[in-house]
């Protein structure tokens, strides 16, 4: 099982889901399409896109807070179809504090055409 920012969590390998860039409160993952990831129209599955969202948040919260983080609320906007390739996931804390952190996240395809955008808000955890 691979490490996510020093984290173990199956659902990401299962997912396929690589880290490319951390920095606090910034995370950049990568998520290279397969079949498994794609709708009965051949585009990538709006539940993959989200959880690439979900974690490029977290990930960020993680760095942020210095501890493991729990979505309490996410937001997705779908603004166009992911394509065969790679899709990229930036994840960002916009405002936090010890108690709840605001995020958002971007998907792009590797034209970095805006694929879909997040936002969510998470609670660290012990």
């Amino acid at each position: 099982m691979a490490l996510v920012f020093g984290a173990e969590i199956p659902f990401v390998d299962h997912c396929a889901i690589e880290e490319v860039g951390l920095f606090e409160g910034r995370t950049r993952l990568r998520m290279k399409l397969g079949p498994q990831h794609m709708n009965n129209i051949g585009i990538a599955h709006g539940g993959a896109i989200c959880t690439l969202l979900d974690v490029a948040m977290g990930t960020a919260g993680r760095t942020y807070a210095g501890r493991p983080v729990m979505t309490l609320d996410m937001q997705v906007a779908f603004l166009s179809p992911g394509r065969a390739g790679v899709l990229t996931g930036e994840g960002r804390v916009v405002r936090g504090g010890r108690s709840i952190l605001f995020c958002e996240a971007e998907v792009r395809d590797e034209a970095g055409e805006l694929v879909a955008k997040s936002s969510g808000v998470f609670k660290p955890v012990k």
